[in-house]
């Protein structure tokens, strides 16, 4: 309980002035008392006047570290030196794809923010970094504090192990773990937030003034996953031909009114609605058919199209079904379940009737989903264009839709609307500079942000040495924005086209072999210090053009010598990846 106190007698006020100060800031807590102190400060600021001077010691250090795919890590580092900075730290934001090893022995404390990637991988651009901390060359690190939040999404196998790695690993170099590590999924935020803060507020030094930052401008509200912008859909059409084996559309939305700019690189998100039918099923397998509040609910709020290991187990808890439960303790037998399957095979397979509030608890937020913006705004205005496969596909018996790709596909059309947002890339954008050549690899739906590259380039005239390596299955078919590309290239907006198309002969042919087959050309456009940049497929493409490049770049030497090689390419910038 916070100690009453009142003001002394010799306060510069009249009595009655003192006895109204008594009644607000007496009873106060100490952040209320803290922050009137830094709305009087910042007051005085506003007006010219500087504080007395006072005698401060050197701030504790703190590096707080991310590793970032889409951004999260990093929108949480940033927000952690904030609060760090007001707690007295001397606080350093670092992206691991910039960070030096041999730096962290001198760090003091490092807060360590990951993302785990694909299959238990670190996100792309900190790759060289996590190859360096796990290497025999790693210093050691005793004397140095540290804890480690790590991000995930509990629907794949390695879930947070790029951050379990990272705690350990600095464990074993000697660093003295400060609380457990914690592994959070696509929710994270809440949670996230909580963490940052009881961290901070353990690791602060005792006794340290806070430095309360005061805004005195009303924040303008941009969209957000709370508050997304509802966008019309002004164009709405397929670009693959009906021969095609999989159908993919290009869909234009409107941002007139919102206020949202992106640059090309960039992605949109749209905030899906879950398909009616599933819903309906999910309803019917646990006996709540007739519940409308909880139809719309899980119609617009909560994933039901993935199923992880967790829920298997909180459903064999909440049930007590002793089948469901050896299966969900067997990891072999568990992952061979999950294989292709969904949060409605698990409930007809495992059928219980459920209250509304018990199914919701099993289930994860709805998230975004994100697409790489197919446009560029110096070209189309108030527009954001996308490029979307629809994802449908049969496992274990039944039928599957992808979430978005599904419902942009199937449920909207020109004129609907379509709540969104902006999620900006700064690290996949084009050079700043005009003479830097540009190679871009790109499969299916992995042409997108290059369409808004050569828009863009078209637009400002930029004239970039340009070259695209683009993959699909048929010419006839598949060849996504054909009469476009084409104009580029006879306008000189795009310098060179090579195609892989996978189905038009007898051998598959990729992207990797045009780079292997280019590799001379590819190795001359590396002198003249071109940006490397790629799109499309992680789990496959991804890997296969990193193998081709390292083989390329080695020149003869070697594995180890293609890595290094990579490496220097990813820390200089030169090679960016956006990659699902």
């Amino acid at each position: 309980m916070t100690k009453p106190i009142a003001l002394p007698h010799t306060a510069p006020f009249a009595p009655e002035q003192i006895a109204a100060l008594d009644k607000v800031i007496g009873g106060a807590s100490a952040v209320q008392r803290a922050w009137l102190s830094g709305f009087l400060a910042g007051l005085d600021a506003a007006e010219g006047k500087a504080p007395p001077a006072t005698a401060a010691g050197p701030k504790p250090k703190l590096l707080i570290l991310y590793a970032t795919e889409s951004g999260n890590s990093e929108a949480l580092a940033t927000r952690a030196r904030q609060d760090a900075a007001k707690l007295g730290f001397a606080a350093q934001v670092q992206d691991m794809a910039d960070a030096d090893v041999q730096t962290l022995k001198s760090a003091g404390t490092i807060i360590a923010i990951v993302s785990t990637w694909g299959d238990g991988e670190p996100p792309q651009r900190a790759a060289p970094f996590f190859r360096a901390l796990m290497g025999d060359a790693a210093p050691r690190l005793e004397g140095v504090k540290f804890a480690v939040l790590a991000l995930g999404d509990s629907s794949y196998a390695q879930f947070c192990e790029s951050g379990r790695q990272v705690d350990a690993r600095l464990e074993a170099l000697g660093a003295v773990r400060t609380g457990p590590c914690l592994e959070l999924d696509l929710d994270y935020e809440p949670a996230a937030k909580s963490w940052l803060s009881e961290t901070l507020g353990h690791l602060a030094p005792k006794d340290a003034g806070s430095v309360i930052h005061v805004d005195f401008q009303k924040p303008v509200p941009a969209a957000s996953k709370t508050a997304p912008f509802p966008a019309e859909i002004t164009a709405h059409g397929k670009l693959t031909s009906e021969r095609a084996q999989a159908e993919t559309y290009h869909v234009e939305f409107s941002l007139a009114g919102s206020g949202l700019s992106y640059e090309p690189g960039d992605a949109l998100a749209i905030m899906p609605t879950n398909d009616p039918a599933l819903v309906a099923q999910v309803l019917r397998a646990t006996g709540q058919e007739q519940d409308t509040a909880l139809a719309e609910n899980l119609t617009k709020n909560y994933d039901i199209s993935t199923l992880t290991a967790r829920q298997m187990k909180d459903y064999a808890g909440l049930t007590g079904d002793t089948a469901l439960t050896a299966l969900a303790e067997d990891a072999e037998k568990r992952t061979e379940f999950m294989a292709g399957r969904q949060i409605i095979d698990l409930l007809e397979t495992f059928p219980h009737q459920l209250e509304a509030s018990n199914l919701t608890a099993l289930l994860r937020p709805l998230a975004p989903r994100y697409y790489s913006i197919a446009s560029s705004q110096k070209l189309v205005g108030e527009e954001a264009h996308l490029t979307i496969a629809r994802l449908a596909y049969h496992s274990a018996g039944r039928a599957r839709l992808g979430v978005a790709s599904g419902q942009v596909a199937d449920r909207l059309r020109t004129g609907d609307h379509a709540p969104v947002l902006i999620r900006a890339n700064p690290h996949f954008r084009l050079p700043a500079e005009a003479q830097t050549p540009v190679v871009m690899i790109g499969a299916g739906t992995g042409v997108a942000p290059y369409r808004g590259f050569l828009q863009e380039l078209e637009a400002t005239a930029a004239g970039n040495d340009t070259w695209l390596i683009f993959g699909h299955r048929n010419f006839l078919y598949d060849f996504l924005y054909q009469l476009e590309i084409q104009d580029w290239l006879k306008s000189g907006v795009l310098g060179r086209l090579d195609l892989a198309t996978s189905r038009d002969q007898p051998e598959k042919r990729y992207v990797q072999h045009i780079l292997w087959e280019q590799r001379r050309h590819l190795r001359a456009r590396l002198d003249d210090g071109a940006n490397i940049y790629l799109c499309g497929d992680a789990k496959h493409m991804a890997h296969d053009v990193d193998a081709t490049l390292m083989r390329i770049l080695a020149d003869g030497k070697g594995q180890d010598a293609g890595q290094a090689a990579l490496d220097a390419l990813i820390s200089a910038g030169r090679y960016k990846k956006d990659v699902y």
